[in-house]
This record gives structure tokens, sequence and C-alpha cells, in this order.
């Protein structure tokens, strides 16, 4: 028995619901990776997902080649992993998207006989995993929400001067600078003290308003770089605004983190 594989419509599959996948896997932390590397990502585990076609060998092997290190490439091209913790987290994720949309698509294939022949082709599958995406990205948005409110690694760099403290990921935290419209974050004052010569430092005027609390305007200072450590990865932002607290945030905090500074990337 003699089977017809068209390779180039296996990699165009593999591709795009990889995609789809990362996709899925970037939303649920914190849109670490850009498009690029989840593309680059993408072409790696398709191009790994065709390889066995065009090697010889035993079954078993093949198979590790393709699924295993396949996998394995497309979640390091992908996302910017600092530790094996990350990678099996980033694998956890992968592997549930995996299923529930493979799962969805089985579904619909199997016991929908309405939708069975829309699906069946090379483009009907993609079109439909498009749609799951989508529904899946929806339905994880407030799990995301919830996961705003969490501790972080943040080390801040300014010039020559470096600092790491414990920092919060604050679904509170809505201030805007108003020029530039770019998302704020806050530091306590022993934090600017280490990082700028007050006297060389030019401020921005950055208003605010709290629940309970009369209007008011903080000092914001633009930061070079800032890199925030989250579940093992590292996130790197550049010329990003900073406003100076001169309360105490809270025990072992020392910056709360504007959530909205993930949704620019």
């Amino acid at each position: 028995m003699y089977y017809e594989v068209y390779v180039d419509s296996i990699f165009l599959m593999n591709l795009v619901m990889n995609f789809y996948l990362l996709l899925l896997v970037n939303h649920s932390t914190f849109h670490t990776a850009t498009c690029k590397r989840l593309l680059f990502g993408a072409v790696v585990g398709a191009v790994f997902a065709i390889l066995p076609f065009f090697i010889g060998g035993l079954v078993w092997l093949k198979l590790v080649i393709g699924v295993v290190v396949g996998t394995i490439g497309m979640i390091f091209t992908a996302f910017p992993i600092k530790s094996v913790r990350a990678m099996f987290g980033i694998l956890e994720k992968l592997l549930l998207y995996s299923f529930l949309m493979g799962g969805t698509l089985l579904f619909l294939i199997s016991c929908v006989p309405f939708i069975r022949r829309w699906i069946t082709g090379l483009f009907g599958i993609m079109g439909a995993g498009a749609l799951i995406c989508m529904a899946l990205l929806f339905c994880k948005e407030r799990e995301l929400k919830k996961k705003q409110d969490s501790l972080c690694r943040a080390t801040l760099i300014q010039k020559d001067e470096r600092m790491t403290v414990e920092a919060l990921v604050d679904s509170g935290n809505s201030l805007i600078e108003p020029i530039s419209g770019k998302p704020v974050c806050i530091i306590e004052r022993d934090v600017f003290n280490s990082l700028w010569k007050e006297e060389e430092a030019l401020y921005r005027a950055v208003p605010y308003h709290s629940i309970g609390r009369k209007r008011g305007v903080l000092q914001g200072y633009l930061l070079s770089e800032l890199q925030i450590e989250l579940e093992g990865m590292v996130k790197s932002f550049r010329d990003v605004y900073v406003a100076v607290c001169e309360e105490r945030i809270s025990e072992g905090v020392k910056m709360i983190v504007n959530p909205m500074l993930f949704q620019k990337c």
C-alpha cells in the first residue's frame, strides 16, 4: 500500500497551527515574545515536522526528532527562556492548548455533520483553528488579568547604574505619561536615589488619582532599560517611564509594574 504525502501542505498546516499555539502561550505569559520570534518558532516546529520524511532510520527515532526535538526547538526559538522551570512551564501550556485545539477540531469533524464538510480541507482546518484560537484567547483574558497581580523581579538600568528589586505587576496601576502616552511604573524614593543624581534628573509631571485620595502629580523619569523576570523568563523594555512614590509601597516590594507595559509589545 502506498500513500501520497504532500510535504508542502504538511509544512503549511504545521506552520499555521504552531503559530496559533505559540500565540496562545504568549498571551498567557504577558506577551514575553514578539510576533517575529513567534513566527520563527512556528517555522522551526514545521521544519522538524517534515524532517522525518527526508531521513531514514528507526521510526521511533524519527518521531523523537520530529516531535520532541522540534517542540523544544520551537519553544526556545519563540520565548526568552532563562531556566529549566520556565521551559517546562511553557511546554505545559503548549501541550494544554494543543489538546484543547486538537480536541475541539476532532469533535467538530466527528460529531457536527453540517460543519464537517467545511473544515476537512487544508484551509478549512486552518480557518477553524483560527476561530478556536480567538475563542481561547477570549476565554483566557480573565485568567491573564488575575495573573497580573503577581510578584516578579525587576532590574532597573540607568546609564552605568543597575539595581534589582522585588516588584509587583499590579492591574490597579494605570498611570500614563501624558505626552508620550506610555505606561508608567512606580518606584520608591530610595530606588530613585540609587539610580539618579537628583540635581541632574529632569522629570515630567505624571497626574494620578487613587480611590479615597485626592488627585495629585508624581515626578516621572525616563529609565534607560527595565528588565522584568517573571516565571523564569526575562523581558526587556527600553525607555520606560517610572514615577517616584514618597511612601512605602509594600513589605519587600520596591516597585509597581504597569501591566500595560507588556501589552505594548
